[in-house]
C-alpha cells in the first residue's frame, strides 16, 4: 500500500510539472525580459529620444535622462518581482498604466532577431540576414538588409 501511494504521489508530481501552465510561464518570461531592461537601457534610450522630439533637444540630456533612469529602474524592479512571484497568481502584468507590458525601443533603431542558423536556416551560403550583435546599443549593421 505504502508503495502504491508514493508511486502516485511521484505521478502526480511529474504529470503537474511536465504539463505547465501558459499563465506562470508567460509572467517568468516578462520577468526576465523586464530585469534585462537594465543591461538593454532602451527605456533610457527612448526618454531621451522622446524628451528631445516632444519637449526640446536641450532637455534631451537632462530631464530625458531622469526620465529613462526612472524607467529603467521601475521596469527592472517590476521583473524582479515577477521572476519571484512567477508560480503565485496573478498573471497579468502588473503596473501596466506607467510602463507598458512589452519592452520599448527608441523608435529610431527597432532590433530585428540576431543573425544565426536558428532564425534562418540559409544552409547554401553558411550565413543570412539579421543583425550582427543586437546587445550592443546602437547596434544597426545587418547582413542583406533590404
Amino acid at each position: 500500500m505504502r508503495n502504491t501511494i508514493s508511486f502516485l504521489g511521484a505521478v502526480v508530481a511529474l504529470g503537474v510539472l511536465a504539463t505547465g501552465c501558459a499563465g506562470p510561464e508567460k509572467k517568468l518570461g516578462r520577468g526576465f525580459n523586464n530585469f534585462n531592461e537594465i543591461i538593454r537601457a532602451s527605456e533610457y534610450r527612448r526618454s531621451i529620444e522622446q524628451t528631445a522630439v516632444f519637449e526640446t533637444p536641450e532637455r534631451a540630456y537632462t530631464t530625458g535622462a531622469v526620465r529613462g533612469f526612472n524607467r529603467t529602474m521601475a521596469r527592472t524592479g517590476i521583473g524582479i518581482y515577477e521572476i519571484i512571484t512567477f508560480p503565485i497568481p496573478p498573471y497579468e502584468p502588473v503596473a501596466t498604466r506607467y510602463l507598458t507590458p512589452d519592452p520599448v525601443f527608441p523608435d529610431n533603431h527597432r532590433p530585428s532577431a540576431i543573425d544565426d542558423s536558428l532564425f534562418a536556416t540559409d544552409t547554401g551560403l553558411g550565413f543570412s540576414g539579421g543583425s550582427i550583435a543586437p546587445w550592443i546599443p546602437g547596434n544597426r549593421f545587418r547582413i542583406f538588409d533590404n
